[in-house]
């Protein structure tokens, strides 16, 4: 029996949000949920191991960025997940939307070999990527090559912004899901990298948790000269 709800509790709160997820994708997700409690006895992934948590703050809440942003997302969208971890919000992403082309990245290759083990369980379509942000960024192969850009909290938004912006091709669109944290201070930042603030979307998770997603249209390329090294993002942002 897997740690997650039955698939009547979860669609009914899936219902509740206007998400449509299949018994299919739902089973996909039980391995998911089952695979990460285990493997995260040995390599610290989430903090999350209560079932019903992990179905609300991590499948529901990965879900909730393509409800409320569904829009801004292109049929076959390439997509680009920084600081994805144990997979949040790409993996449930490349299961409700399998034409997505998604790409998970993150420095930690033990978290990288975790996303590759679990594809295997999944059977599911995306492609694991151990780097870092401000470096990859640089490559002709990543840079400014996606449609969208997820992030899930990683980073304060002016040193985010600059990870993320410049993988993103122009007039496609960063999407940072935050707290309760605000815009204003990286609106600079933004600015600077090709972005323009397009919308922001606020929403409670069942539990009160209150969210944010920021989304950030890129309306030129970024200099060239960005990302900087990490050293000089942390020291002072833009």
């Amino acid at each position: 029996m897997s740690i997650l709800p039955d698939f009547e509790a979860a669609q009914n709160l899936f219902q509740k949000y206007h998400i449509d997820v299949p018994r299919g994708t739902f089973e996909k997700l039980e391995i998911y949920a089952d695979f990460l409690v285990d493997y995260n006895q040995h390599v610290n992934l989430t903090a999350i191991t209560d079932g019903k948590e992990i179905l609300t703050k991590h499948f529901l809440d990965s879900f909730l960025l393509y409800a409320h942003a569904e829009k801004y997302f292109p049929a076959a969208a390439e997509i680009l997940d920084i600081g994805s971890g144990a997979g949040f919000p790409g993996v449930p992403l490349a299961l409700l939307k399998p034409d997505f082309q998604i790409t998970l990245l993150d420095s930690l290759n033990k978290r990288i070999t975790f996303l590759e083990l679990l594809k295997e369980k999944l059977q599911c379509s995306y492609t694991p990527v151990h780097g870092r942000a401000e470096e990859l960024a640089k490559t002709s192969q990543y840079r400014e090559a996606f449609d969208i850009v997820t992030a899930r909290a990683v980073a304060a938004l002016p040193m985010l912004a600059e990870f993320s912006l410049p993988y993103v091709r122009t007039g496609g669109f960063w999407i940072a899901m935050k707290g309760k944290e605000e815009i204003q201070p990286a609106v600079r930042a933004i600015q600077i990298l090709g972005g323009k603030l397009e919308n922001t979307i606020s929403y409670q998770l069942p539990d009160g948790d209150e969210r944010t997603i920021y989304i950030i249209k890129k309306i030129s390329p970024t200099p060239t000269k960005y990302p900087r090294k990490f050293a000089q993002i942390k020291q002072k942002q833009l």
